[in-house]
């Protein structure tokens, strides 16, 4: 059998590079890269083990036997092990067999760097390489437009195994079955961009894809790399972008995984107190490691270079920012100030969003964040953390709380509502009603509303209808859209079927109607982020439980009047004040038959009065449909 022949694809530079935490595209290095030497193919393969003595690759070309292609360390205490060895290639399955120096510790590890990996529960790695040909360049010259902060921006969430099955086939879809019926869907549905929850390769499908062991893998679940290229492709073939939830924060302690790789703490922070997360039993990431670094970064940059990737939504940053989250007094340690922020998952955080925004500028990176640390989206220069928007947590819960509640209690509550609005433009906020709001017996967000069946689906579309009116991004979990009864399943598909009931098909077309009108109306997006572009009409109606603003565009004309009447109590000759005298007219109505409302509440040849009103000179009489919105512009 042919024997490992000395190679390296790594220069001084490069080695510099990594150990500085300052290389952004280690997998251009590592891992295994089908080659051609002295006229011989085969496979390079790259591994860092530290505190290993010997590093053997076995796979199915050696029977899996760790005396036949033992890799060469390097001379420059780089801790990288590598090597060529002939006429292994494209398919062949392999892992690294590490013995330690710490103890006789012997471990056999996944590459870290795969790009493919064996369907779970296997755990192989598999020497991969594709050619495929993109498509996409329209998109990808024209997708800073799509992906600006003043532009529309509704996202749809998606579960890949649980979107749509092959039910009667017992079997997900594949990427290439979802590349016609999940993009046709979402481009239907109006969604600006989709965002996949973990698609990186996982063991445990419980944990819904937030516990990688690939971190450069698409999972296998679903077909080959160059077929989810290929659905990334048709998304940008439609103009939808497509968002990469991105786990940076921790990782599962699998034995084929990056925990203890070399019989030693590599990846993970070796103090428990810093790299074992109690909650999900899982390991963080070990961030003022330089080589960590380099690892993370160069992932991040990885799916935006590899797979066209718009955007990376990254998980529990909140997790990231605290030494002490989820712990009690005595598990955790000041940092050097004494306070409780991790110094190095912020500095990381940083480097990792400025890297991101210099190679790809015309990307976003969104942040799971729940706390009130400061400038989580503001830029660097300016002492925040970078990402371009954050996830608005606070809205979410007090909106959920809100209309959970019986409409004749919400006079008391009316501030659930609009205390929003006190801090909404002090980050980039993107409105989530995520897959977290939808498990664990919080039921779906149907369920959660109060009433009878006409009520329930009201409440639902006067819930989305506040979403989409209230500045910011937008963010909607798979199923949501059309009033999915049942909490969400991971191993089941979608309610598909309630689509035949006119119900559930008024809110999904509320939902696509939605989207467009926050596409279409500049006054919903173009200042979605700057207090100048909204302002009250009336907060303080409170006995009425009805809210009325103004979101404003760029132009004057382009501005929009909405009004929202929170209980089931028609609202006849309801008087706002308005900006100025003129004629207006309805533009959007929750209540119409499209979306299964009662039909019997229109606005129709509204002409200013000169009657003060909400402290305006102007004033106008309209007719409020019960648990609707609607909204005007002037002519």
């Amino acid at each position: 059998m042919s024997k490992v022949i000395a190679h390296s694809l790594f220069s001084e530079f490069d080695i510099n590079l990594f150990k500085t935490g300052k290389h952004y595209k280690l997998y251009e290095k590592f891992g295994s890269h089908i080659t051609t030497i002295d006229g011989i193919e085969g496979t390079y393969f790259a591994v860092w083990a530290p505190s290993a003595k010997e590093v053997s690759v076995v796979g199915d070309f050696n029977y899996w036997n760790d005396q036949e292609h033992p890799l060469n360390v390097r001379w420059d205490a780089s801790g990288i092990w590598e090597g060529f060895i002939p006429y292994v290639g494209k398919g062949n399955l392999y892992k690294y067999k590490i013995f330690s120096s710490n103890n006789g510790i012997v471990t056999e590890k996944a590459d870290p760097y795969a790009r493919r990996n064996e369907h779970p529960p296997k755990t192989a790695s598999i020497v991969w390489e594709d050619n495929y040909s993109w498509k996409d360049k329209k998109w990808m010259n024209e997708r800073k437009k799509h992906n600006a902060l003043d532009a529309p921006y509704a996202v749809y969430e998606v579960h890949l195994g649980s979107w749509k099955q092959k039910i009667s086939e017992n079997r997900f879809m594949s990427y290439t079955e979802l590349a016609d019926e999940l993009v046709n869907y979402v481009a239907d549905m109006n969604f600006t961009h989709v965002e996949f929850m973990p698609i990186m390769e996982f063991p445990y499908d419980p944990s819904w894809g937030y516990q990688l062991t690939g971190y450069f893998a698409p999972t296998s679940r679903f077909g080959y790399p160059d077929e989810f290229k290929f659905l990334v492709d048709k998304f940008h073939e439609k103009g939808i972008g497509v968002l990469l939830d991105w786990v940076p924060s921790h990782f599962p302690s699998d034995a084929h995984g990056l925990g203890n790789f070399d019989g030693t703490c590599v990846y993970e922070h070796p103090d428990p107190r810093k790299g074992y997360h109690q909650d999900w039993k899982s390991l963080i990431f070990n961030y003022g490691r330089a080589e960590v670094k380099s690892f993370l970064i160069s992932n991040a940059l990885f799916w935006l270079d590899q797979y066209h990737a718009d955007g990376l939504r990254v998980d529990a940053v909140a997790s990231m920012l605290f030494l002490d989250y989820s712990r009690e007094d005595g598990e955790w340690e000041a940092n050097e100030f004494g306070g409780r922020e991790n110094l190095e998952a912020i500095s990381f955080l940083k480097e990792m969003n400025e890297a991101v925004y210099k190679f790809y500028p015309d990307v976003q990176t969104i942040a799971e964040e729940s706390t009130s640390f400061p400038q989580v989206s503001s830029p660097v220069f300016s002492g925040g953390l970078g990402f371009g928007m954050k996830w608005m947590m606070g809205w979410m819960h007090d909106t959920l709380d809100y209309f959970a509640k019986e409409p004749i209690y919400r006079k008391h509550h009316q501030n659930d509502l609009t205390f929003s609005l006190n801090y909404a433009f002090t980050e980039n906020f993107m409105l989530p009603l995520s897959h977290d709001e939808v498990v664990y017996g919080k039921k779906s967000i149907l369920d959660k509303m109060p009433g009878d069946e006409w009520q329930r689906f009201a409440n639902l579309r006067l819930l989305y209808s506040f979403m989409f009116t209230h500045p910011g991004t937008k963010l909607l979990f798979q199923g949501s859209e059309f009033g999915q009864v049942s909490e969400w399943d991971f191993e089941k598909s979608l309610d598909w079927f309630v689509l035949e009931y006119d119900v559930h098909k008024g809110a999904q077309n509320l939902v696509r109607d939605l989207n467009k009108f926050y596409a279409t109306e500049k006054a919903l997006h173009q200042k979605q982020f700057s207090p100048d572009g909204f302002e009250w009409i009336d907060h303080g109606d409170h006995e009425n439980s009805v809210m009325s603003y103004i979101r404003k565009g760029k132009n004057k004309k382009d501005d929009v009047i909405i009004v929202l009447n929170l209980t089931p109590q028609p609202r006849e000759n309801y008087r706002i004040g308005l900006p100025n005298k003129g004629n207006l007219v309805e533009v959007f109505n929750t209540d119409i038959a499209k979306y299964n409302g009662t039909t019997n509440f229109k606005n129709t040849a509204l002409t200013s009065e000169e009657k003060q009103w909400n402290g305006r000179a102007h004033s106008v009489a309209l007719q409020l449909p019960p648990l609707g919105m609607i909204a005007f512009k002037y002519k």
